[in-house]
């Protein structure tokens, strides 16, 4: 579901998961143990993160996910909190290179990285976990508040619809879009541009930038709490997931 190859320090991590590059507690887990890896190697000097196919991720896997019981909702939250924490404080410079579909939760991974390069396209963004009846852990919801303002994050998150990159670009979501097949390329050279920066500086002030932020998860993954945890899925979950599903909007 991972492959990683890296060059001259940049590493390339691309999600492929077909036919949508949706997560589900394995992937989640994947994910963040490959970032926790590369963060650890002293030769890696920056992260790309791509999907596959025309999707980056239409996030959380609506065929798997409400099909869990109280257990294991309770571990996918907070796998989805140690993601999120990972990425978002990552001691490296980390680029998303949007090459399709961002929805829900691949749209939150998104917002996490540092820079957001999309392709200029007919594909969708949103954060549509509103639509499908699945709350945000404390992570997501910490993520999309940060990183968006607060009319944008208002929107977005109870309007619970799909945009355009366009619309992606004009909101703060994206920082770029450029043509085509070069998303990647262009991604790569942004990455290798903080690359050339300071490692132990960029990684300082990152934090300090999102200190807030990782303060808040880093308190919910040491006390393995979460609001979410005594209740995630409501018994309408699966309908509405469902409904997304036969009309993905």
């Amino acid at each position: 579901m991972i492959r990683v190859e890296s060059t001259d320090g940049i590493a390339l991590v691309r999600f492929e998961r077909p036919p949508a590059n949706a997560i589900e507690l394995e992937s989640a887990v994947a994910l963040e143990e490959t970032l926790a890896r590369l963060e650890a190697d002293a030769e890696t000097r920056a992260v790309v993160l791509t999907g596959h196919g025309e999707f980056f991720s239409a996030g959380l896997d609506l065929k798997v996910v409400p099909t869990y019981g109280p257990e294991q909702q309770r571990t996918m939250v907070m796998a989805i909190n140690r993601l999120l924490g990972r990425l978002y404080g990552l001691g490296l410079p980390a680029v998303a290179a949007v090459n399709g579909h961002a929805i829900a939760g691949g749209l939150v991974v998104v917002l996490a990285c540092d820079v957001r390069i999309g392709r200029d396209g007919t594909y969708r963004l949103g954060l549509t976990e509103t639509r499908a009846a699945v709350p945000y852990p404390l992570a997501a919801m910490t993520v999309v508040t940060a990183e968006l303002a607060p009319a944008v994050a208002r929107r977005r998150v109870l309007l619970a619809r799909n945009g355009t990159p366009d619309d992606a670009l004009a909101e703060g979501i994206l920082d770029e879009l450029v043509a085509g097949e070069s998303v990647l390329a262009r991604a790569v050279e942004v990455a290798r541009e903080l690359a050339a920066l300071p490692r132990l500086a960029y990684a300082r002030i990152k934090r300090q930038l999102r200190s807030r932020s990782l303060e808040r998860i880093a308190q919910a993954l040491a006390s393995g709490t979460d609001p979410l945890l005594e209740e995630w899925l409501a018994p309408d979950t699966a309908a509405a997931a469902a409904d997304v599903l036969r009309r993905p909007g």
